[in-house]
């Protein structure tokens, strides 16, 4: 299925102006270089309804208007509507989204009490896959780094020594960004486990699945939402809310907002 099939449709059977169509064809292929920002190999029958929430929310992060969402989002409900109909797709995981009011509702975070029983107080396991989420959760927490940014990242990247870590993040930009002491040890105890688990990696990627393979964002949206529900009972519970959570860490304790949002990658 492709985004050509349906600008066919929209011109051809249902007569729209070339205007319209342009119109459809520009919000179609900003979703499609989202998803694909987060995994390549994602398509337009993969996609689930998680990342159309995400890809919402990370154009308001970005300054979008609640209008100019709301379009967006029409845009790719009228596209699986017509994949539906003509049997492209067995699903519409932008069939239960809503969009944004037109009052920008503040954003989800989790407590700092919360988070410091999640990474303190929960019984954490020795093994590998537990080690590893705990050290994803805590990049993030203590970055406020993007999912993209977070897979994007390969072992030399991460300097240990200088307590930094580089990113690209949108716009082929890249970044620096310092981290503490509870990153860095997290850091080497879990390249430790990833090194003795996989020796034979076939990726420099930091995170890595039990393959030695470059982790996927679904897996790491996986492994975050199934730990912050030990804590929390918010309806998203996202790397995107462990990055809000970090923002607002900062700003409690007297960061002033043009350095959070450098910080954050916001132009």
């Amino acid at each position: 299925m492709t985004i050509t099939d349906f600008t066919d449709y929209m011109r051809y059977e249902r007569g729209r102006s070339e205007r319209t169509i342009e119109s459809y064809r520009r919000d179609l292929e900003a979703f499609q270089a989202y998803f694909h920002s987060l995994e390549a190999d994602l398509t337009f029958e993969t996609v689930d309804t998680d990342i159309v929430r995400d890809w919402m929310e990370d154009m308001m992060d970005r300054g979008n208007t609640a209008t100019s969402v709301c379009r967006r989002l029409s845009a790719l409900k009228s596209f699986y509507r017509f994949a539906l109909l003509h049997g492209l797709v067995n699903r519409d995981p932008a069939y239960a989204v809503n969009g944004p009011k037109k009052r920008r509702p503040l954003p989800q975070f989790v407590r700092e009490d919360q988070m410091e029983r999640l990474l303190d107080k929960v019984e954490w396991g020795d093994d590998y896959n537990s080690v590893r989420t705990r050290t994803i959760i805590i990049a993030i927490y203590d970055t406020g780094m993007r999912l993209s940014e977070l897979i994007g990242l390969d072992d030399a990247d991460v300097s240990i020594d200088n307590r930094e870590l580089r990113v690209m993040g949108k716009g082929s930009k890249q970044r620096v960004i310092p981290f503490g002491d509870e990153l860095a040890e997290a850091i080497s105890r879990y390249k430790e486990r990833r090194n003795a688990e996989t020796p034979e990696r076939a990726t420099h990627a930091l995170f890595t699945d039990n393959r030695g393979q470059r982790m996927s964002a679904i897996q790491v949206r996986t492994a975050v939402k199934k730990s912050l529900s030990l804590v929390c009972k918010l309806k998203k519970r996202s790397p995107h809310v462990l990055r809000h959570s970090y923002a607002t860490v900062l700003l409690d304790n007297g960061a002033d907002i043009e350095s959070v949002r450098k910080l954050l990658g916001h132009e």
